[in-house]
């Protein structure tokens, strides 16, 4: 006697691609649909997720500057990565709740997101104001192919000529690495996976084509934060050591630039994205042409940056720890607009390194100014 089957749940294709059609629902019926506590800003809730993320450097600091010179050499070369990784993770979350300054989302007071946010970016080696512009046209441009202001795809017919060179797994691995270790500076300092503009972009040069007259004084600030850091780091070094700095604050800050990289990647970029030319753009499909992933308990190191994106790009000035619930609330609203992926992070970014090469229009396809990821060379 053959023994019933039960019908198994189907499970949601992260693959299928998004819809492109202007979405029948309006920001107004999202934000309605989203508890109004939710746009409500803490100062005192944001303050304390930030000493919470003090407090852990801090110990983890102490441990590896008191206790790690103790170890034997064997147990060292374990403890030091550790260290590295872990406090890598929570300055990431520092990272985070500068970014969350940029955005007016930290508090009501504009001159105390942006007095903190200078202090945590600076002392991460960002320049607070400029990347604070920059990512603001990010979020005013996301999506478009000729305005947004990083992960921009290049069309085929854009791509160098070394690009079917680094089309197999080495090819890949190198990729990946640069873009990990080398892509923050280099988009910072060259403007590298940014935006194309007709001169020469840099986030350090208040008169750079990136910003406007009235943000200049203030680029002038961000590159006195940044020197700032630099000089203390260069006297920390002639009081403890090249070695020293590089341990305790060096490979960390490398953690941190890598984390930063491949959450704004995969945010970005995903087989099921849209991007849009002039002729099809407007801001609501493209800021719906972003996707949540999974870091797992990371989620809530990197204060949900990672898992909420979507609902970020809609309402950016709403505090992360509102936005798991914002999220939970428009998902019905959004539909099959929403997009979640929850492969493992590791998987993914080689995944999107191997399918998302560039983008095209599909053939034949009456809508032209769509434009999808595509990996045949």
């Amino acid at each position: 006697m053959s023994v019933p089957t039960s019908p198994k749940k189907p499970e949601f294709n992260s693959l299928k691609r998004v819809p492109y059609s202007k979405p029948p629902f309006t920001l107004s019926e999202i934000k309605k649909a989203i508890p109004p506590h939710c746009f409500q800003r803490s100062v005192l809730r944001s303050f304390s997720y930030l000493l919470y993320d003090f407090i852990l450097a801090s110990l983890f600091y102490h441990v590896a500057t008191n206790y790690f010179p103790n170890l034997p050499q064997l147990l060292s070369n374990v403890a030091w990565p550790l260290y590295w990784a872990m406090q890598g993770c929570i300055l990431t979350g520092v990272w985070v709740i500068a970014h969350e300054c940029g955005h007016h989302a930290f508090s009501d007071y504009q001159w105390l997101d942006d007095t903190v946010g200078l202090i945590l970016h600076s002392s991460l080696l960002v320049p607070y104001f400029s990347w604070k512009y920059s990512h603001r046209r990010h979020h005013s441009n996301t999506g478009s192919l000729e305005r947004d202001e990083v992960f921009v795809p290049k069309k085929k017919s854009g791509l160098r000529w070394w690009a079917k060179h680094f089309n197999n797994p080495p090819g890949r691995f190198l990729s990946i690495t640069i873009q990990l270790t080398l892509g923050w500076p280099l988009y910072l300092a060259f403007n590298v996976a940014g935006r194309p503009y007709d001169r020469f972009a840099c986030h350090y040069d208040p008169y750079g084509p990136i910003f406007s007259d009235r943000e200049r004084l203030q680029i002038y600030i961000s590159d006195a934060g940044v020197l700032a850091v630099a000089y203390a780091l260069y006297r920390l070094v002639l009081a403890k050591g090249v070695g020293w700095v590089i341990s305790v604050y060096g490979v960390p800050l490398l953690v941190v630039n890598a984390f930063l990289v491949m959450i704004t990647y995969l945010q970005h970029t995903h087989p099921s994205l849209p991007h849009y030319d002039s002729s099809e753009w407007d801001w609501m499909r493209g800021a719906l042409s972003t996707v949540d992933r999974d870091y797992g308990i990371l989620n809530k190191v990197f204060h949900n940056i990672t898992d909420t994106h979507v609902a970020h790009h809609l309402f950016s000035t709403m505090p992360h720890y509102h936005a798991m619930v914002a999220t939970k609330a428009i998902k019905p609203i959004l539909g099959e607009y929403y997009q979640f992926d929850g492969m493992p992070v590791y998987k993914a970014i080689w995944r999107e390194a191997k399918e998302c090469l560039y983008v095209e229009p599909d053939e034949g396809d009456k809508d032209k100014g769509v434009f999808w990821f595509r990996n045949k060379l």
